[in-house]
């Protein structure tokens, strides 16, 4: 196949599409490279897709989501079989600060790429989604036939707004689409803004580290390779309509249109504390903790159900989450060259 992978350069992005060149597959990729967080981090995951054996079959095309005319000309002259859409705004809490990156990449940007899609006959999009998407949502585990119409957030509003434009695409123009509703994920390569990144630099170098909501909080935390298979699944099983859908009692995860959500959550949530006790054994340093009360745009506590997930594709995560933060120690010391 060729496919499109939008946010190339990213955390996630990088992982896909090294894993579908490496079965074969032409990834083109998009991003944008901007400056988020550390762009040499994003070359230097451009470098190992450059050193794949398969690096012949993959492009980078550096865009802006809300390029219009640009994202046109590249699905034009590309003719993508399928595309996973990863490329976002992200972070909860710069939503706040920064409200208008949000919808002019999330909103404008998913816009442009399922049009793309639309006009040019591609096969499945399958799109980021988010479990901040559960918001308010108190019953847990979060499945993906609960209500999630109560965000705490304009990041997860973007991500439910998403949601919805797909559907209607699925609806009007029978393009058949699949959004994924992350949890938390981690592991090489990831990003410096998140938790475990900003933990492991922060108690390396003899800093204290913020624990929000005194470290009470519950993630269900997945690490990346089981994202990645999530995903790469989830592409290759094409949304299809559900025949039993009903509008009197209707399933938010599906439809009469070729339309699915799935929760990728590890099904297996750690207290935050445990997390940072397990970041410390493998540090072989503790951590100075500076306790803060629960952000605003922030929940408590995220726990996926993944029946849905096990049901169609035949996959739950399984990593351990002693296993994972094992593996990004491993790869945080290599490559910034820590003793």
């Amino acid at each position: 196949m060729k496919v499109l992978v939008t946010g190339a350069a990213g955390f996630i992005g990088f992982h896909v599409s090294q894993y579908l060149l490496n079965r074969g597959d032409t990834v083109v990729g998009l991003d944008n490279l901007n400056d988020y967080y550390d762009v040499q981090l994003k070359k230097d995951r451009l470098k190992q897709i450059a050193a794949n054996s398969h690096a012949n079959n993959f492009s980078l095309h550096q865009l802006e989501l809300s390029d219009r005319p640009g994202v046109e000309a590249l699905f034009a002259e590309q003719k993508f079989d399928k595309v996973v859409h990863l490329a976002a705004q992200a972070g909860v809490r710069y939503s706040i600060e920064n409200p208008h990156a949000y919808i002019e990449s999330n909103i404008f940007g998913f816009t442009n790429i399922i049009e793309g899609c639309r006009h040019n006959k591609v096969q499945h999009l399958v799109y980021a989604s988010s479990s901040s998407v559960y918001g308010m949502n108190e019953t847990m585990p979060f499945s993906v036939h609960h209500n999630v119409d109560h965000p705490v957030s304009l990041y997860a509003a973007s991500k439910k707004s998403n949601e919805l434009m797909a559907h209607t695409y699925s609806h009007l123009y029978d393009l058949p689409t699949t959004g994924l509703r992350f949890f938390t994920v981690y592991g090489p390569w990831g990003r410096p803004d998140m938790a475990l990144f900003l933990f492991t630099k922060a108690i390396l170098e003899g800093r204290p580290i913020d624990v929000f909501n005194y470290g009470k909080h519950r993630r269900d935390f997945t690490y990346i390779d089981d994202i990645v298979e999530g995903v790469v699944r989830t592409l290759d099983h094409t949304a299809e309509v559900n025949p039993d859908w009903s509008g009197q009692t209707p399933d938010s995860a599906s439809s009469k249109a070729p339309y699915k959500i799935y929760n990728i959550g590890s099904n297996s949530p750690v207290e935050l504390m445990r997390y940072i006790e397990i970041l410390e054994e493998n540090l072989g340093k503790k951590a100075e903790k500076n306790l803060l009360p629960l952000q605003p745009g922030d929940v408590p506590d995220t726990y996926a159900d993944v029946d849905a997930l096990i049901k169609d594709v035949n996959y739950k995560p399984s990593t351990k989450v002693e296993q994972g933060i094992a593996e990004f120690v491993r790869w945080y010391k290599d490559y910034y060259k820590v003793s």
